[in-house]
């Protein structure tokens, strides 16, 4: 049996959680807790119920998940605040870890398409101060502490900002996530981009769905170049199905996924 609790972690409509609960033993703890963000190119359009069905599906195969709502572009988010929105977010399960019986020791983010980097970006989060981006960093309002995830399965994720970008990916989400064309504002661009935060020592698995048509599969490949003579490399992993078999809990595709959150889970 599958609990489900709602928690929001700020006053907006949009600043919510669904915790998504196994049952425990009687004094027992959930190992580790799962962050599901969705994705839908950072559009207000797309929302948690991307996640939802992931979510429930870690539960039934008893991992902890937190199927995370944020700001989109179009409902108050974009910059900054979809990134404040992430990492409060996850800085959110300390809130509720004594509440729900949760162990942080492992929390690992699954993360689909624009939620993909949303991810990545957030496993990345004590890097950036080394970008030099104050302002950025004073926008966003990274500050010390907070939940650190120790790994993340990116599905299909835009992992490669400025490449994205230039591809004008989704009729230009970028610069509608961002605000603006990189020659106008290149500090958000940098700091917003998991490839400048490049190299992470948690591990990233990027898996890539072969015929996806809506982000290239070299947003994961040039991520993970990239990240090859880091501490601890990205791996690839090439699933069969489109876009949105990564989120089928009833496709192969979707089932790597699960395996690698367990593994990473361990």
């Amino acid at each position: 049996m599958v609990q489900r609790h709602r928690h929001y972690y700020g006053e907006d409509p949009s600043q919510w959680g669904e915790l998504f609960l196994p049952d425990l033993p009687d004094g027992g703890a959930h190992r580790g807790v799962v962050v599901v963000i969705h994705g839908g190119y950072w559009r207000s359009k797309y929302g948690a119920e991307l996640g939802e069905p992931l979510a429930g599906d870690l539960a039934a195969h008893g991992m902890a998940a937190w199927n995370l709502e944020y700001r989109r572009a179009g409902n108050g988010g974009g910059w900054p605040h979809t990134f404040q929105d992430i990492l409060a977010g996850i800085n959110k399960l300390q809130d509720l870890a004594g509440p729900h019986a949760l162990d942080l020791a492992k929390v690992v983010a699954l993360g689909h398409s624009a939620g993909g980097h949303l991810a990545v970006w957030a496993a990345g989060r004590d890097r950036l101060p080394r970008l030099g981006l104050e302002a950025e960093r004073r926008e966003v309002g990274l500050k010390d502490g907070g939940v650190r995830l120790t790994g993340v399965v990116s599905q299909s994720g835009v992992l490669n900002l400025a490449e994205a970008e230039r591809l004008h990916l989704s009729d230009g989400a970028v610069a509608n996530f961002l605000g603006g064309p990189p020659s106008e504002i290149p500090g958000r661009y940098r700091y917003a981009d998991p490839m400048a935060a490049l190299p992470l020592d948690v591990p990233v698995c990027a898996v890539h769905a072969t015929k996806d048509e809506d982000v290239p599969l070299a947003m994961s490949t040039s991520y993970v170049e990239a990240a090859r003579s880091g501490p601890v490399p990205a791996q690839l992993v090439t699933v069969p199905g489109d876009h949105f078999a990564l989120i089928n809990p009833r496709s192969p595709a979707y089932e790597t996924c699960r395996e690698l959150v367990r593994e990473l889970m361990r």
